[in-house]
């Protein structure tokens, strides 16, 4: 299969008449409700527990305006690229693109296909790094808040998080089998609910320690370091974090290919878009500054687990479960687009592969007849304990959150969209909006070197301290 054959290219009616049929034979039903879902569940994640580390690190100037910065590039972005889905028209293209890299090939070629694919396989691959690491963290918070409450705060309550990933891990493999997207909407507004507990807790746990202070800590240059080279890794790392809580751009298409239409799709999908990124814009603001507000320079790297917020532990745990389980549905709404290239890649190159094609039905007692296919439990199973081994390998929390905001942001959240916009668009070089939109690339492309360069230096320093 061509990589420009993820769309519907035999669907040559307009959109009024569009049966709503998924490639598959799915039925697209999603609506403006369920894609904010999806988006909530992707983007309010792990990267809202480092931003009162991120904020310390900024200073309460650059802090918040690096937040509502990255919230305008991402509200820029996600409007250029909903575009994208239809071909050549945004609205009434008879040919959709069902995945990134589809959306590329089409407008930019094969070789930037390519190109993309491998950056955006790779990113969602760290996300699952990622999402593995910080639920390994709130397990350990959990013990550490029980030890501590039973103990006193100066007690030795150390856990090894090395078990946790293993059990993530599993229940990893377990939530895999979900076939695709259209089959996970349950699980994604779950997970926004989730997603929504912690961080109204963090927001209130925040808001109440800094009354019971009295007063607001924090500067406006934010933690003091020892030397000027030292204050610009850490400026970077956090930027790289705050990079990373936002752009949601490696699975836009695959959430948008679940909506219905009429309305055509690019417009549901860019009021979803502006309503995720509205909400999770003030939980961000909200939780980063107060919770700089109450550690100052002590706030912790996680909001939730670097115990600066000892008591109630009860509420702490529970915090902190609800972390583990809107991950659960995080990682699988990041790993999706994985499973799905899989299954398409090997089923267009091993036609007549029972191993591959074929589905066979396994009966357990009290569930449900269970379809499984034997290449989607080999694949699927290989890639969950792949994350794993790597999360228990590299289990450094802030550091591998700038790193992977810092590789995504440019090419993966910029570049490509600006470009296909372009062609989508017929925007003319060096027309107004072209210089307008190159500048914008080319600054973006800056920020992210910058916080690249430094969140690598800070996973190494971790790695070899």
């Amino acid at each position: 299969m061509a990589l420009g054959e993820g769309g519907d290219n035999g669907a040559a009616a307009p959109l009024i008449a569009d049966s709503g049929k998924h490639a598959g034979g799915i039925v697209r039903s999603g609506s403006m409700w369920t894609a904010a879902a999806h988006v909530i569940t992707a983007v309010i994640g792990s990267g809202v527990l480092s931003l009162a580390w991120s904020i310390a690190q900024l200073g309460w100037v650059a802090g918040p305006a690096a937040m509502l910065v990255f919230a305008g590039v991402t509200a820029l972005q996600s409007t250029l690229f909903a575009d994208c889905y239809r071909s050549p028209d945004p609205e009434h293209g008879p040919h959709r693109n069902r995945t990134y890299a589809g959306a590329v090939d089409r407008n930019l070629g094969s070789s930037s296909s390519w190109v993309c694919m491998l950056l955006q396989h790779t990113a969602l691959f760290g996300y699952g790094i990622a999402y593995t690491i910080t639920a390994s963290i709130s397990c350990r918070a959990i013990l550490k808040a029980n030890c501590y409450h039973k103990h006193g705060h100066d007690a030795p309550c150390s856990y090894d998080g090395s078990y946790d990933m293993l059990v993530f891990g599993a229940a990893q493999l377990f939530l895999s089998f979900i076939p695709d997207f259209h089959d996970m909407a349950w699980l994604s507004v779950a997970a926004a609910v989730m997603s929504f507990s912690y961080a109204f807790i963090g927001l209130g746990l925040g808001l109440a320690t800094t009354i019971t202070n009295g007063t607001i800590k924090g500067s406006i240059t934010g933690v003091p370091m020892r030397t000027p080279v030292q204050k610009i890794w850490r400026v970077s790392q956090a930027i790289g974090d705050i990079a990373f809580a936002y752009p949601y751009s490696l699975i836009l298409l695959e959430i948008q290919d679940t909506l219905k239409s009429p309305p055509a799709e690019n417009k549901t999908m860019k009021r979803a878009s502006m309503i995720s990124i509205l909400v999770t814009t003030f939980f961000y603001l909200c939780c980063g500054c107060f919770g700089y507000a109450a550690f100052g320079s002590d706030a912790p790297g996680n909001l939730l687990t670097g115990f600066g917020f000892y008591e109630p532990y009860w509420l702490i745990d529970f915090a902190n479960a609800c972390i583990i389980l809107h991950l659960l549905g995080g990682y699988q709404v990041y790993s999706q687009p994985i499973f799905q290239f899989a299954d398409r890649f090997f089923a267009e190159r091993f036609p007549d592969s029972g191993f591959v094609n074929d589905f066979h039905t396994v009966r357990v007692p009290c569930l449900p007849p269970w379809r499984v296919n034997l290449l989607r439990v080999c694949f699927r199973t290989l890639y969950v304990a792949s994350t794993t081994a790597v999360a228990v390998v590299f289990p450094y929390f802030n550091e591998v959150l700038a790193l992977l905001g810092a590789l995504n942001f440019w090419p993966l959240a910029i570049y490509f969209p600006v470009e296909m916009y372009f062609i989508q668009r017929n925007v003319p070089r060096w027309s107004a909006r072209w210089v307008v939109l190159q500048t914008f690339s080319v600054v973006c492309l800056l920020v992210s070197a910058f916080a690249l360069v430094g969140s690598i230096e800070g996973l190494v320093t971790q790695k070899l301290g």
